[in-house]
C-alpha cells in the first residue's frame, strides 16, 4: 500500500502501516503538536473575530457564525486530545469478551443515521456476521471514530464491508470513500492530501486499533481512501479461528466483566466510555451543574440544552449516546422526542432525574424502558448508571 509522502503530515498515516505495536514517543510528539495547532488556530481565528466585535460593538450574523464554528472546532480537538491522552497514559486495563463486531457496527451507524442524513452522506454496507474478542468499550469508541474520521474527509459515500480474511483467519473492516470531490480527482492541482484526512480525527482512529492489536492499513490513492482494519481474535468453529472451549472462557470473561459493571468505581485512568456522547437536559442551571459534574471523570462528550424543543433541535443534526434529563420537563415535546429516538435506535439511553427521593432503578426494572435517578443520588450512582445504560448497546 502506498501513502503519498508530498505532505509534511504523511508520516501521520504511514505509520499505521508501518507500526503493528505500541506507539512510539515519536508519534505521542507529533500528536501533541498537532493538537496544538487544532486548537490555536481556530481560537486565533475566533479572538480576532472578538477584537473586531470590541472595537465596532457590532457583529454580523456570518461572523456570529464563524466565531461560533471556531470555538466549536477548538472544543472538539481538546476532546479529542483528552481521549489520545487516556491511550497515551499506557495504564488502560484492556478487558477481553466475546463481542458480535457486526452487530455493534450495525448499532453505531444507527445511531449515526440521523448526522449522515442531515450531510447528505450515503453509508453503504456489506457486512457479515463476524464474532470478536476484543476490548468493549474501544471497539465502540474505535467504530465511532471512524465514522467521525470518515465523514469529516468524504466528498462521496462511505462504503463499509466487513468479512474475514483467509488464512490466517482475521475479521477484516473496510471503509473506502473518495476524499476529493469526483470532479476534481484528475486535477493535477490537487495531488496533496486534505488537511481533514490527517486530522487529530485520524490520528484517535489509529491510536485507538494499535491501543487494542488492531492494525489499521490505509491507502490514499486517484482520489480514493480505503482505509483496511484487521482484528486478529475471531470466535467461529472454522480452522483459524478461537475454538469452541474458548467460547466458554469468554463467556466466563463477559459474566465477570458484568459483574464489574455494577462495582465501577471510575478513575482517571480508567474511562470504560471515554469519549461518549451525553446530552443534558434541564430548564435549571443548577442542576446542569450539578449533573454535569458527577459526569466530569468519566470522560464523556457533554452537551446542554435548556429546553425539549431546544433538545430536539439538537437532535436532529445527531443522536447523542445518551440524553440525561429533568423530570420536570417531561411532557408531549419530550414523549415525541422519547419516541423518535427509541425507533431509531431501541437501546438508547434515556437517564431521568427526579427530585424526590426515589430509588435509582435500570432500564431494565422499568416498565416505559428509561432508568431512573433522584437528584440527591446523583454525585454516588449515576456513573454507575451512566456505565450500564450506555452499554447496552455493545
Amino acid at each position: 500500500m502506498s501513502i503519498p509522502p508530498s505532505t509534511s503530515t504523511a508520516s501521520a498515516c504511514s505509520a499505521a502501516n508501518d507500526v503493528a505495536g505500541e506507539p512510539s514517543p515519536v508519534q505521542w510528539t507529533e500528536i501533541v503538536q498537532q493538537l496544538g495547532a487544532e486548537i490555536a488556530g481556530p481560537l486565533s481565528s475566533a479572538l480576532e473575530r472578538i477584537h473586531d466585535l470590541v472595537s465596532t460593538g457590532q457583529i454580523d450574523r456570518q461572523s456570529l457564525r464563524a466565531l461560533r464554528e471556531s470555538v466549536s472546532q477548538a472544543r472538539e480537538a481538546g476532546m479529542l486530545g483528552q481521549q489520545l491522552a487516556r491511550l497515551a497514559s499506557g495504564r488502560l486495563k484492556l478487558s477481553r469478551e466475546r463481542m458480535h463486531l457486526t452487530q455493534i457496527l450495525r448499532g453505531v451507524l444507527a445511531q449515526r443515521s440521523r448526522e449522515t442524513q442531515a450531510r447528505g452522506i450515503q453509508v453503504r454496507q456489506i457486512l457479515k456476521p463476524v464474532e470478536i474478542m476484543a476490548d468493549g468499550s474501544l471497539l465502540f469508541a474505535l467504530l465511532n471514530a471512524l465514522m467521525d474520521w470518515a465523514l469529516a474527509s468524504t466528498h462521496s459515500s462511505i462504503d463499509l464491508r466487513l468479512d474475514l480474511t483467509p488464512w490466517p483467519a482475521k475479521a477484516r473492516l473496510v471503509c473506502r470513500f473518495a476524499h476529493r470531490s469526483l470532479d476534481l480527482i484528475d486535477d493535477p492541482r490537487f495531488k496533496e492530501l486534505p488537511l481533514a484526512l490527517n486530522s487529530l480525527a485520524w490520528r484517535l482512529v489509529e491510536q485507538t486499533a494499535l491501543t487494542m492489536g488492531v492494525l489499521p492499513l490505509r491507502e490514499d490513492e486517484a482520489g480514493i481512501t480505503v482505509l483496511t482494519l484487521e482484528f486478529p481474535q475471531i470466535i467461529g468453529d472454522e480452522p483459524g479461528l478461537i475454538a469452541a472451549s474458548s467460547e466458554r472462557e469468554a463467556g466466563r470473561e463477559l459474566a465477570q466483566s458484568s459483574e464489574r459493571v455494577a462495582e465501577f468505581q471510575p478513575s482517571n485512568n480508567s474511562k470504560p466510555l471515554a469519549g461518549s456522547h451525553v446530552l443534558i437536559i434541564s430548564a435549571q442551571r443548577e442542576l446542569r451543574g450539578q449533573i454535569q459534574a458527577a459526569m466530569q471523570h468519566m470522560g464523556l462528550i457533554i452537551d446542554l440544552a435548556g429546553s425539549m424543543a431546544e433538545a430536539a433541535q439538537f437532535c436532529q443534526e445527531g443522536l447523542p449516546h445518551g440524553i440525561v434529563f429533568e423530570s420536570a420537563l417531561r411532557g408531549d415535546d419530550f414523549e415525541q422526542l422519547f419516541a423518535d429516538v427509541m425507533r431509531e435506535v431501541p437501546d438508547f439511553c434515556f437517564v431521568e432525574v427526579l427530585d424526590e427521593p426515589h430509588l435509582t432503578q435500570l432500564s431494565t426494572a422499568t416498565a416505559d424502558g428509561l432508568a431512573r435517578i433522584s437528584r440527591l443520588h446523583l454525585n454516588d450512582a449515576l456513573s454507575s448508571v451512566l456505565m450500564f445504560e450506555l452499554s447496552k448497546g455493545l
